[in-house]
């Protein structure tokens, strides 16, 4: 019980970094203008099955409420 909110800031934390290291290798799926490089072509595979909730959680329209809500 005394771990419960690092565990949850540390769960939180992994979560961001992995949309943002998807956002890097596949920003182009969204519009955003990223070049391709050897590294992310490299990473493709790994990408490739959490790629449709990735960009359902892009797409998602959010407002001030549920950014509050989320910490």
């Amino acid at each position: 019980m005394t771990t419960y909110e690092g565990v949850q800031f540390a769960l939180q934390s992994r979560r961001s970094l992995d949309h943002l290291i998807i956002l890097i290798t596949m920003g182009d799926l969204l519009g955003v203008p990223i070049l391709r490089s050897y590294y992310s072509l490299r990473i493709i595979p790994f990408v490739i099955p959490h790629l449709e909730t990735w960009k359902r959680r892009m797409l998602q329209e959010r407002d001030l409420t549920d950014l509050l809500g989320a910490g």
